[in-house]
């Protein structure tokens, strides 16, 4: 069965170069061959995954060698997890911070009953999210009765399937809601955010979000070691036209980023900061957003973008800032795919 999770790790060594124009004489001295250098909202066939349908090629390790490392970097993601969500944002909860001119703009009216934002939650992850996720590239499969999508059909598949998650998130989000639920709704400026700029948070938050990435890639590759795993998947599809690539861009850099800022930043985070301190209501949405990508080695960067993104929504109060950040966030790294 074909599986996407929308989740992509860039693991090419010149596209760190490429990035931060290092230079090194020797291998170690840079961060290492093909370690994740980020995590985005792209799909999982295009990085390293079992289930990969477009046939990834295998790790260059023994069986013995692999297991350990994805064992290592799993107990470095969990404990790095564990590490920031008792003290890494709770730095920012100063004094004041919790009342509505403090750190978050976000309103404490939300158009949901908070005791319906689990089962909304169970509902959209398990009947939305999951079944378009594991089984829509094999129904196109066998519509198109094709054993393995071309790069073209599968670029223009995900983006259908990405489409219809969004469409039926918001069939969701309506049907659970207090009052009709509209799309502009969920961009609406809080009233607290009067005199915040969403362009400045947007452009911190992108600043703040690339040095973590990079952060993260560097402790895993120094704790963990280096993994080396080949990732040509993206680029293939990404170089085979220019549909594809319009696809990609498009997928990647619009449907995908609203989809999820949708998801875990307009209902998710704003719903749980409506009941609880802002900072516990960003590592919570964080924590669901890294594991619903289904992609134990990437947890730290996943949570660390969620944290990001969530701390953008908070501060600015208009999801446009956490929706934009994303954006160009998949942008560079589909960029530094090409250029790679």
């Amino acid at each position: 069965m074909e599986h996407f999770n929308c989740l992509v790790s860039i693991r090419e060594p010149c596209n760190l170069r490429l990035l931060m124009g290092l230079r090194s004489k020797k291998k170690e001295r840079v961060f290492s061959k093909n370690r994740v250098l980020s995590v985005t909202s792209l799909p999982g066939q295009f990085g390293f995954s079992n289930s990969s349908c477009l046939g990834a090629s295998p790790i260059k390790c023994s069986c013995s060698k692999k297991e350990n490392s994805s064992f290592e970097l799993f107990c470095f993601n969990v404990a790095f997890i564990l590490a920031i969500g008792r003290s890494g944002l709770g730095i920012l909860s100063l004094k004041g911070y919790d009342e509505p001119q403090g750190f978050s703009a976000l309103s404490a009216d939300i158009e949901w009953d908070y005791g319906s934002v689990w089962s909304s939650m169970s509902l959209y992850f398990f009947s939305v999210h999951v079944p378009l996720s594991f089984g829509g590239l094999s129904v196109i499969a066998e519509i198109m009765h094709q054993k393995v999508l071309d790069p073209q059909t599968k670029a223009l598949s995900i983006l259908l399937i990405q489409s219809l998650e969004l469409w039926g998130t918001l069939a969701l989000l309506r049907y659970t809601s207090k009052v009709d639920y509209k799309l502009a709704g969920i961009f609406r400026v809080s009233y607290n955010s009067k005199g915040r700029s969403w362009v400045q948070a947007s452009v911190l938050g992108f600043g703040l979000l690339m040095l973590l990435v990079f952060l993260t890639s560097f402790l895993a590759d120094k704790l963990v070691g280096p993994k080396d795993v080949n990732n040509p998947m993206l680029k293939e599809i990404l170089l085979s036209g220019t549909i594809s690539r319009t696809a990609c861009f498009l997928t990647y850099c619009f449907v995908t980023p609203l989809l999820e800022e949708i998801v875990y930043r307009g209902f998710l985070l704003a719903a749980l900061a409506s009941t609880t301190k802002w900072h516990h209501a960003v590592i919570i949405s964080s924590c669901i957003f890294s594991l619903a990508h289904l992609s134990s080695e990437n947890l730290v960067q996943l949570f660390v973008v969620g944290c990001v993104l969530g701390s953008s929504y908070c501060w600015s109060g208009n999801l446009a800032s956490s929706f934009l950040v994303h954006s160009v966030y998949n942008a560079v790294i589909l960029i530094l795919t090409i250029l790679s």
